[in-house]
Formats: C-alpha cells, structure tokens, sequence
C-alpha cells in the first residue's frame, strides 16, 4: 500500500491531534493514505484515525499509547509531538508549578514521546520525529517564560537528537508556527488579535492547514535531507530569529 506521494504507507503518531494544528496534522496525513494515530485526552478524534488516550507527562501511559497503535497499525514511522499547554502570567508573579507544569508536557513530554518512538524507528532503518515548537520560543513573548522555553527546548531537543540518530537516519526537525487560526486564538479580543496581526509582514494569520502543509513536508520523500531544522510557519513575524 502506498499514499498520495508514491511512498509506501506509513504509520503516524500525531500528539495532541484531537483538535486544532494537530488535528489538521493527522487530517492531512490521513489524506495522503497513511496509516494515523492521535494521542488524546478524552475527546474527539479526527475522521480515519485511530484515538489512543495518552498523557505524555506520564511515562507509563506514553509507553501504553506506543504499545497500542504498534498492535493495531504497526511500528511507528513519523512522530509529530504537538502535545502542549500554556498557563501563562508574568514572571514575578508565576508559581514555580505553573512554570514546571508546562515544562513538563510541551518539552518533557516530546522527550518522552522522542525517547519511546527511537528504538523501533532504528529496528525500521529510518524515521521522522517533527516537534511542534512555536514562534515564541524563537523570539520570546512577555507572560510566558514557561511556554516560551519550553518551546525553545525543543530545538535543541531535535538537534541533539539529530547528532545522536542521524547517520542511521533517524532525524528530527522543528516547525514553528506563529498566529494560527484555532479555537485557543479565537478566543482573543479582536484588538489583541488586530494587535497581533499588525506585527505580522504578511499581514495575517494563518491557518491550521498550512501548519499540517510543513510538516506533511518534514516527513515526505522531498525532505530527505533536512535534519534538525526549523521550519517557520509565521508569515514573517519570527524573521532573524
């Protein structure tokens, strides 16, 4: 069996891809003849995927959502680590849990989901792990120490990684989406979000689908040879960075 690119197949584990960007991921993934599994938390799963439930701050339960897809879909090919959160607040006035909860799933939780998904990607000869970072953790954003480094982590995570797995062509590679249309930036204020906008070149937000349009790249025949790279998905906004 092979998907809409030539290739055989693959299996794909999407975190967090019950809704939003990661929903959009395993949609577009699922539209390309792949073989997809979301990990979530009770709720709904996109159309053509296999729901496990996970919370990748527990080891245990990231090892049992592993363990279930291999059984119904097969060993993992791509993982997309989009799991994350924000509990955002100014710097003084951030508890150290609310900072460390964070850390917590947006990084450890890639690691956990990065550390589980290597040995079988080197049994298979081959893999992709593509973490969901942010344009935040490129340039910073005031109320969000936590979020922020926890999202800048992920670049050195994939990079290392990289170093590690490379020559045995297991690589990671970063997208860092910027504004994104989702329920979480629906909730803005319009002036907040005409704020947000204005700093933007291109003048606009983006949609979930252009974000899924980078990564389905990242883990396709085209970028074979791209490890440990960051991906903007910003319009702009992150230039430099």
């Amino acid at each position: 069996m092979t998907d809409s690119t030539g290739q055989p197949a693959r299996t794909v584990l999407v975190t967090g891809g019950n809704r939003g960007i990661g929903a959009a991921i395993a949609e577009a993934f699922v539209a390309q003849g792949d073989r997809v599994a979301v990990t979530h938390r009770g709720s709904g799963v996109p159309e053509g995927a296999l729901g496990v439930t996970c919370d990748v701050t527990d080891t245990a339960s990231v090892d049992a959502a592993f363990t279930e897809v291999e059984a119904e879909l097969g060993p993992v090919g791509v993982l997309v680590a989009n799991a994350g959160i924000t509990a955002d607040g100014l710097l003084m006035r951030m508890k150290e849990e609310q900072f460390l909860r964070v850390l917590d799933t947006n990084l450890a939780g890639a690691w956990r989901c990065a550390r589980r998904a290597v040995a079988p990607m080197l049994r298979a000869r081959g893999g992709r792990i593509i973490l969901l970072s942010s344009v935040a953790g490129l340039h910073g954003s005031a109320g969000q120490t936590n979020y922020a480094a926890s999202k800048a982590g992920l670049v050195g995570l994939a990079r290392s990684l990289t170093r590690e797995y490379g020559a045995r062509n297991v690589v990671a590679n970063v997208v860092a989406p910027g504004l994104i249309d989702t329920d979480m930036t629906a909730a803005l204020s319009q002036e907040s979000r005409q704020e947000k906008v204005r700093g933007i070149p291109m003048g606009r937000s983006a949609t979930a689908e252009e974000v899924a349009g980078a990564v389905t790249w990242l883990a396709g025949p085209q970028a074979s040879y791209v490890a440990g790279a960051v991906i903007p998905v910003d319009g702009g906004l992150g230039m430099g960075h």
